[in-house]
């Protein structure tokens, strides 16, 4: 008897995905078998939806504190567990095995189904544009949940020693091909991206109302039906250029030192020209950095009249109204919880508005008055002590004057002297008797991102100041920092003229202008950079007069080993399938 995949564990589940016939089968009555799908355009359209559910970037994961940018207050944060010697293959909070794979049988099985659907049988034009629409969507969605699949989960082969990378499933499955061994890295990414290359088939580049039909839709006769089916009201659904996006990621990901183990340089070209095919240098927001503010969220985010995002935005979730990022991370005076506490490695990183880092002579930074004439991102990005905040003065050491916000002062306050200020709106009010009334915005991707996977690729193949595509890594580089307010002319920039130097500095912007958005993690393991940095933080002490001095200590170590650049297959799995190989080490 065939068994319907085991990742779905209740029979509602198994029914909706076809599963086996049950022996103890009920009568006919008025519940949905999947027979439905047939007749029930939405019953159907809501096997493909499932898998934008399973989107791990549906919510910031805010797994800083498994890296050196961040600790955590909270000591069953399962991220800390992590850092500090509990990640093993039987406990792994970055297991998206599970969630991933069931999100493309979810796929698998509408793609199945999807042209024999009734979605518009009134109208055959329209009818056509759906099957076509909803195909793209589906190839894309799966693409991109093997790609997270593929970024969570690849690493060499305990028994084989090659670099393997995911199970590749194009159809609905049985128990028994559950027991395919995993194909390599390079079959994987091209499994992937050929996902990607069939969804670009069929979507448009984005959605919205056209006044005119678009250059390759030849086949639609009427702008009604176009607009019907691929107009404004599908804005956030994966369109043609989220899938390039996801192409570049991929393509960097494949290039990067823990995969591209001979450094071939065509890997880093592929790369550096999947994300300059979405880039216009010239188009880089002035405001793109502060993406979560009240200004650019009310104002600055969309475009009056048109429902349609500024550059800086590929790819968000729809707005949410709530106070909860701040009730968990403010300061514990402003009711918050104080959860994310930013490490004082991620702080020295920040340069100086000069545009030099801090141990730089030419800096002129000075140790008694550590945050004057930063770069200015670090305003925006971290609350430090002496800064204001909600029209309270944030004091986060010890000793005369000190608060609830102080070093260690409460179960909530700072454990580095820190707290996260980005991705938060200081308008937003925790207190528990008052009303959410903010709108939040939660990236998938922005632009500030593929131009930083840009730089990156382009400096490794053609160094900082070449390029054949028109803007090279340097120019990249030089726009970020200028936009995040470093002094011009940058007369550090002017001084990095290595390929060495540069990727130096492009990972540090890179470190920046991606805090706290679940980058970090994944980009020291995929650079094969030191994981095992402890975290530091600051302790400041007020003296009579109220006047600080700083002394720096490690807050929490990091016990990391070298197998942990590659996470692990669920321990679970290697039981139940033979056919399934580890990931050396774990």
């Amino acid at each position: 008897m065939k068994k319907s995949i085991l990742f779905l564990t209740s029979l509602i589940s198994v029914a909706l995905l076809g599963g086996c016939e049950w022996s103890l089968e009920p009568e006919d009555d008025n519940h949905s078998t999947f027979d439905r799908v047939y007749h029930d355009p939405a019953f159907a359209e809501g096997l493909l939806l499932t898998s934008y559910t399973q989107i791990p970037t549906n919510d910031y994961r805010f797994d800083e504190p498994a890296t050196d940018d961040a600790v955590t207050n909270d000591f069953a944060n399962s991220y800390l567990n992590m850092a500090t010697g509990q990640w093993t293959s039987n406990y792994n909070p970055q297991n998206l095995w599970t969630n991933c794979n069931r999100g493309i049988l979810y796929i698998n099985h509408f793609l199945s189904i999807v042209n024999d659907v009734p979605w518009k049988p009134s109208d055959l034009e329209i009818q056509t544009l759906y099957i076509r629409r909803l195909t793209g969507e589906a190839y894309a969605m799966r693409g991109i949940l093997r790609y997270f699949l593929l970024r969570n989960h690849a690493g060499p082969g305990i028994s084989s020693g090659q670099m393997l990378g995911i199970q590749i499933f194009d159809d609905k499955i049985t128990e028994d091909e559950m027991n395919a061994p995993r194909k390599n890295f390079a079959e994987s990414v091209q499994a992937i991206n050929s996902d990607f290359d069939k969804a670009l088939t069929y979507l448009p580049a984005s959605f919205g109302d056209q006044t005119t039909i678009p250059d390759g839709f030849g086949e639609v006769k009427k702008i009604y039906s176009y607009n019907y089916v691929m107009g404004n009201i599908n804005r956030q659904r994966v369109d043609g250029n989220i899938v390039k996006a996801f192409k570049g990621r991929l393509a960097l990901l494949a290039a990067s030192p823990a995969f591209n183990t001979n450094n071939d340089a065509s890997l880093w070209e592929t790369a550096a020209r999947a994300n300059a095919e979405l880039l216009d240098l010239s188009k880089l927001e002035s405001t793109g950095y502060l993406f979560y503010l009240a200004a650019q969220i009310s104002s600055g985010i969309i475009t009056s009249g048109d429902n349609q995002d500024n550059y800086e935005i590929v790819w968000r979730r729809p707005y949410v109204t709530n106070n909860t990022w701040e009730t968990n991370h403010f300061p514990p005076g402003l009711y918050g919880s104080g959860r994310i506490n930013p490490t004082q490695n991620l702080v020295d990183v920040f340069p100086m508005k000069n545009g030099y880092p801090i141990n730089d002579p030419k800096s002129v930074y000075n140790p008694s008055k550590p945050y004057a004439n930063r770069d200015p991102r670090l305003t925006a990005y971290i609350i430090y002590d002496g800064m204001t905040y909600k029209s309270r003065v944030i004091k986060t050491g010890q000793g005369t004057g000190a608060t609830n916000d102080g070093l260690e002062a409460t179960t909530t306050s700072t454990r580095t002297g820190y707290y996260m200020k980005k991705l938060l709106r200081e308008d937003a009010n925790p207190n528990p008797s008052a009303q959410a009334t903010q709108q939040h915005i939660q990236i998938h991707i922005r632009r500030t991102e593929l131009f930083l996977n840009y730089a990156e690729a382009a400096n490794e193949v053609w160094g900082p100041t070449s390029s054949p595509l028109g803007f090279t890594a340097k120019d990249v580089i030089a726009a970020i920092r200028k936009r995040g307010g470093i002094t011009q002319p940058d007369e550090y920039l002017q001084t990095v003229t290595t390929k060495e130097a540069m990727r130096e500095l492009i990972r540090t912007e890179r470190r920046i202008e991606l805090c706290f958005e679940s980058q970090r993690f994944w980009d020291l393991r995929r650079w094969k950079a030191d994981i095992t940095q402890s975290a530091r933080g600051v302790v400041i002490t007020y003296g009579a007069d109220n006047t600080p001095s700083y002394s720096y200590r490690d807050v929490e170590g990091r016990a990391y080993r070298d197998y942990m650049y590659y996470g692990p297959v669920p321990y679970t799995e290697i039981l139940k399938f033979k056919g399934l190989e580890q990931n050396v080490g774990w």
